[in-house]
């Protein structure tokens, strides 16, 4: 009875709810980036399901509603973008430049480094997609063959990892742009990674969040060809 409850529907999804707002309310109080709530949300829901023996497709189910709102909530981005539009003006050619480039480089880089260190086609082809948000990273990982669940895992481990330690690479490589900061952000650890920027300032966030869409976009459509020719 009791396991029957804990493995609902309702009750997964209310605990991921409980368990994230519970963890923004800490990160608020200590500002320390290794407790940021979705490192907290992610490990206390990881001892969860293994110690109840409650399968990940289970918890996926429950909660796809949430991946729903990840989708939209990239679109409610563009208002932060309308609001920087006189700063982009001018720099369409770098943005596309600069994210086409991340882009490219962050599939072949994850994937020849997995080959190097003897995975197999289906763990490449699962983490390809590491640096775009779960919905697209989704349907890029089934239409290239991928494992759905293990693209889901690597996608919130890069992005927790980039909200972690993104600003503070970009300040030890000296980059104080912020429109190069939020468009590395976006690129590398989207959605997470811009939720991350919008706490440094209103310029990295709206950039970060095109940079989302961008990054959507292009690898949905790089990644397919390279996993056919290139490895």
């Amino acid at each position: 009875m009791i396991q029957e409850f804990l493995s609902s529907q309702l009750f997964l999804l209310m605990l991921t709810v409980a368990l994230y707002s519970g963890g923004m309310a800490i990160y608020k109080r200590t500002r320390s980036s290794l407790l940021h709530p979705v490192i907290l949300t992610f490990g206390v829901l990881i001892i969860f399901l293994s110690l109840f023996n409650i399968p990940y497709s289970t918890y996926r189910e429950a909660t796809k509603i949430l991946d729903f709102g990840l989708g939209m909530s990239v679109v409610a981005l563009g208002y932060l973008l309308y609001e920087q539009e006189e700063r982009m003006k001018g720099h369409v050619i770098e943005i596309l430049t600069a994210v086409g480039v991340g882009s490219v480089v962050g599939v072949l880089s994850v994937v020849y480094i997995a080959k190097w260190l003897g995975a197999d086609r289906l763990i490449q082809d699962s983490i390809a997609m590491k640096s775009v948000t779960v919905p697209i990273a989704v349907g890029i990982s089934e239409r290239i063959g991928g494992d759905v669940s293990i693209s889901s895992v690597v996608v919130f481990v890069v992005g927790i990892f980039g909200a972690v330690t993104g600003f503070a690479l970009l300040r030890l490589l000296n980059i104080k742009d912020p429109e190069a900061k939020g468009l590395a952000m976006g690129s590398a650890a989207h959605g997470i990674g811009t939720a991350r920027s919008i706490e440094e300032g209103a310029v990295e966030g709206a950039l970060s969040g095109l940079a989302i869409a961008l990054m959507g976009a292009i690898t949905a459509l790089v990644a397919p060809v390279l996993s056919r020719f290139l490895y």
